[in-house]
C-alpha cells in the first residue's frame, strides 16, 4: 500500500506555518477537502480550522468520537501519550538538534569543529594502522593468504644452481 498517513478524525500532526509552527494537533474534523479542524490541547493550540498544507501528518493516531469536544481529545491524548512518543520519535529529535544548533554562538562553532578535526584525525590513524596490519597478515582483501615470499628467494640474492655430476 503507497500511503500510510491519511487525512482523517484523530491523526496527529505538526503545524508547519503561522502562529503555531511546530506544534502537535489532532483532527477532529474534516471540513472540506482542503481544511481540516484541528485541536492541540496539551501543546496550546486552541480548536480552529487550518489548512491542509499547513500540516505534516505524523504516524501517530488517537482514537476520539467524531467531532469530539476538547476535553475528550484531551483525555485520548494523554491516554496514549502522545506527548512522550512524539519526543521519543526520530523527527522530534531531529527538530531539537536543528534548534540546538541554530543557538551555538560562534566560540560553539569554532569549538564544534577542532572537536570533529580531532575525532577525524584520531579515526583517520586508527584506520591506516589497521589496514597497514592487514596488509601484513594477509587479510587485507577479506581472505587469509601466506605472507609474502613464503617458499621464494628473495629478490636480490642469487641462487646456487645444482650442479650435475660429472659423467666418466
Amino acid at each position: 500500500m503507497p500511503f500510510q498517513r491519511f487525512v482523517e478524525t484523530g491523526r496527529v500532526a505538526v503545524v508547519s506555518d503561522g502562529p503555531c509552527k511546530g506544534k502537535l494537533v489532532s483532527i477532529v474534523d474534516v471540513i472540506d477537502q482542503t481544511r481540516v479542524l484541528v485541536d492541540g490541547p496539551e501543546s496550546g493550540v486552541s480548536r480552529s480550522q487550518i489548512r491542509l498544507n499547513q500540516l505534516h501528518l505524523t504516524k501517530f493516531r488517537i482514537r476520539f468520537p467524531y467531532t469530539a469536544s476538547t476535553r475528550v481529545v484531551r483525555k485520548a491524548w494523554n491516554t496514549e501519550k502522545i506527548s512522550e512518543k512524539w519526543a521519543e520519535s526520530i523527527w522530534a529529535k531531529k527538530v531539537a538538534a536543528k534548534e540546538k544548533r541554530l543557538e551555538l554562538t560562534d566560540f560553539d562553532r569554532f569549538k564544534l569543529r577542532r572537536a570533529r578535526s580531532r575525532r577525524n584525525h584520531i579515526r583517520t590513524t586508527t584506520f591506516l594502522s589497521l589496514r597497514k596490519a592487514a596488509s601484513r597478515n594477509g587479510t587485507l582483501y577479506g581472505k587469509k593468504t601466506m605472507a609474502k615470499g613464503g617458499d621464494k628467494p628473495k629478490p636480490g640474492k642469487k641462487v646456487k644452481p645444482e650442479k650435475a655430476p660429472k659423467k666418466k
